[in-house]
């Protein structure tokens, strides 16, 4: 599989594991310290062959994807889940953990940042899906998240990215309808109330 765009990773590591998987050119971001120089050759790469941003499910990659998307309007984003980039017990999240498979998989599916989103799932409806505010609702996102591949994400920010990446209501309630079945064959939840959507 060879992908024209550059794509966007944090490190030499994860350099060679998207290598492995597919045939393409990255740009190093050298983990958070993103400076000037680096961004504008994202910047420039954008302009000739496109971009795609692939960070480590975790928090200093979504602030590398925040910082990288504020700097270089319309990258497209690639997400691993947390489950796809575990490593040993003791190292943390990346993209060097995944699968050949899981990479791939990745980077077919692909969202680019819109501005005005055809359609958009409302805050409300978030809520009475269980997916802000109640007993496993964390979780919920989490399975939402893998399921639409879009990362993981707090209740707040969910509700951007559906709007950012025009996730249709088909998909929206397709993956919601997969996570009941999976509720009803017994997938355990914590039962916690998690972290408020802010």
């Amino acid at each position: 599989m060879k992908v024209k765009e550059f794509i966007v990773v944090e490190g030499k590591s994860d350099t060679l594991a998207v290598r492995r998987a597919v045939d393409c050119d990255t740009i190093e971001t050298n983990g958070s310290a993103l400076d000037e120089a680096t961004l504008e050759a994202i910047r420039h790469a954008a302009d000739t062959r496109g971009v795609i941003i692939f960070t480590d499910p975790d928090v200093p990659g979504e602030m590398i994807r925040k910082t990288v998307s504020r700097y270089v309007p319309g990258c497209k984003h690639a997400f691993l889940t947390k489950r796809e980039a575990e490593g040993r017990p003791d190292e943390s999240l990346g993209i060097e953990h995944a699968s050949v498979e899981a990479i791939r998989a990745a980077l077919e599916k692909v969202y680019t940042v819109m501005d005005e989103p055809e359609e958009h799932i409302s805050i409300t409806e978030l809520f009475e899906a269980g997916l802000i505010g109640g007993p496993g609702s964390k979780r919920r996102r989490e399975r939402l998240g893998e399921k639409l591949r879009i990362g993981y994400v707090n209740g707040k920010q969910l509700y951007h990215r559906l709007r950012m990446f025009q996730i249709s209501r088909t998909a929206f309630e397709e993956a919601l309808r997969a996570i009941a079945e999976e509720e009803q064959h017994g997938k355990p939840f914590d039962g916690k109330n998690d972290e408020s959507h802010s």
